[in-house]
């Protein structure tokens, strides 16, 4: 039986209008040359009449901290990030970045141009209808339902006639499923103050974090008078910055598939 129908709450409890979270299951593929590793999270996208705010499970959740004074953890890096921000009056999709202790916001400008097929068919206890569209130099297959009245969808794709249910890219390395709806308390809109940048300062950024992926904890050691470093049973964990350095680059490059694959780096 397929998850949505083990998981549907009953639709005539809430209006789609009021605020509403859609749970995905996504699964993607980091390194394009292993095809049978694949990565899956938990993302949510949260819907609040003309907006919407899709994250990973865990940046929701520090989302929410933030909003109640705590102390979120936050992403370190550029790459593999999905966090995107959709202001549907203004007609506006925008990439938040998170590195540290800075944020970005990165304007998606490329049109997303739907093609709308006949074919249609059954998902879960959805009536859903095939699209096609070009996203980021990939090509996109997606299933939408009338039944969920919100031209909305997962990631950045939108303005469909009904919520986007699935959607996958022709080299599957990109999956996107719907799994659950919930009625959503808050749209947890924390990250408010970015600072605007394009592709190309992206990809300027993002070379620098590669040549010193450590540099925060360079700074923290060179500023401390002893630094100890413990994991998670409180052992004592000697580190090497260079190492460190040479692994999580080693990391980057292994794991260098993102969806944009049109602003892809050339780390070396």
């Amino acid at each position: 039986m397929n998850k949505l129908s083990l998981i549907l709450v009953a639709l005539t409890s809430f209006c789609f209008g009021q605020k509403t979270s859609f749970i995905y299951e996504v699964n993607y593929r980091l390194n394009h040359q292993m095809l049978d590793q694949f990565t899956t999270k938990t993302m949510i996208l949260d819907f609040v009449d003309k907006e919407s705010i899709f994250r990973e499970s865990m940046d929701r959740k520090s989302d929410s901290l933030k909003m109640n004074n705590g102390s979120p953890m936050l992403s370190s890096g550029f790459e593999n990030q999905f966090y995107i921000k959709k202001d549907f009056l203004n007609h506006k999709i925008s990439k938040i970045i998170t590195n540290g202790q800075f944020c970005y916001l990165l304007p998606i400008e490329e049109n997303i141009n739907w093609k709308i097929l006949s074919e249609k068919k059954k998902i879960g206890i959805y009536n859903a209808q095939k699209a096609m569209t070009t996203y980021g130099n990939r090509e996109w297959t997606a299933w939408f339902s009338i039944d969920i009245p919100i031209n909305d969808g997962p990631y950045v794709f939108n303005n469909l006639p009904g919520l986007i249910i699935s959607i996958t890219d022709s080299s599957g390395d990109y999956k996107f499923d719907l799994v659950q709806i919930k009625k959503s308390a808050n749209l947890f809109n924390a990250r408010v103050k970015p600072l605007l940048i394009d592709w190309n300062k992206y990809d300027q950024l993002a070379k620098i974090y590669y040549e010193n992926p450590n540099a925060e904890i360079e700074q923290k050691i060179r500023n401390a008078k002893k630094v100890i470093m413990q994991d998670a049973h409180g052992n004592v964990i000697d580190f090497d910055i260079r190492q460190m350095n040479k692994d999580d680059q080693e990391n980057i490059r292994k794991n260098n598939n993102p969806i944009e694959l049109n602003h892809r780096i050339e780390y070396k």
